[in-house]
C-alpha cells in the first residue's frame, strides 16, 4: 500500500529518483518494473508492473464505444525499469502530456502512484477545495 507525498526534481534526462522508502517496496513487489501512463486530469500514474497488467488486460477488454480511453490510458502506457540508483526515466512524450518539467509530486494512491507538476498539483488541490466535498462523500468522517 503506497501513501504519501514526496517532493521531488527531474533531471535534465527527466530522470526522477524514487524516494527510498518506495523504491525497496518496488523492488521487492515487482523487481523495479514499472509502467508509466497518462491521466486525463493531467497527471503520470506510476504502477508497479504486476498490478498494472491486471489494469492493462480490463482496459484491453473495454467496448469499441470506449476505444479514446483505450488510447489514453494503453496507448501512452511506457514500460521502464529503476536503475541501479533508484531513478526511472520519464519519457519526453509522458513529461510533455502533463507539462511536468522540474518540480514534481509523487503520490502513493494505494496501489499506485500519481506524478504531477507540483505547481499543477496546488491547482488542482486548490479547486477541489473551492468545490466543495462531493456528495459521495457526504458520510465520511475522522
Amino acid at each position: 500500500m503506497f501513501q504519501g507525498a514526496s517532493a521531488l526534481n527531474l533531471d535534465a534526462k527527466g530522470r526522477m529518483t524514487i524516494p527510498a522508502k518506495h523504491r525497496d517496496a518496488l523492488a521487492v513487489q515487482c523487481e523495479g518494473r514499472i509502467t508509466l501512463t497518462k491521466h486525463p486530469h493531467g497527471c503520470l500514474l506510476l504502477f508497479p508492473r504486476p498490478v498494472w497488467e491486471s489494469h492493462r488486460e480490463q482496459i484491453a477488454s473495454w467496448p469499441m464505444s470506449a476505444r479514446a480511453w483505450q488510447r489514453i490510458f494503453l496507448g501512452n502506457a511506457c514500460d521502464v525499469d529503476m536503475d541501479t540508483a533508484g531513478r526511472i526515466l520519464i519519457s519526453p512524450e509522458l513529461r510533455s502530456a502533463v507539462g511536468l518539467t522540474r518540480d514534481v509530486m509523487l503520490l502513493g494512491m494505494g496501489s499506485h502512484f500519481e506524478i504531477w507538476d507540483a505547481d499543477k498539483l496546488a491547482e488542482s488541490e486548490a479547486q477541489a477545495i473551492e468545490n466543495g466535498m462531493p456528495d459521495a462523500l457526504s458520510n465520511f468522517s475522522f
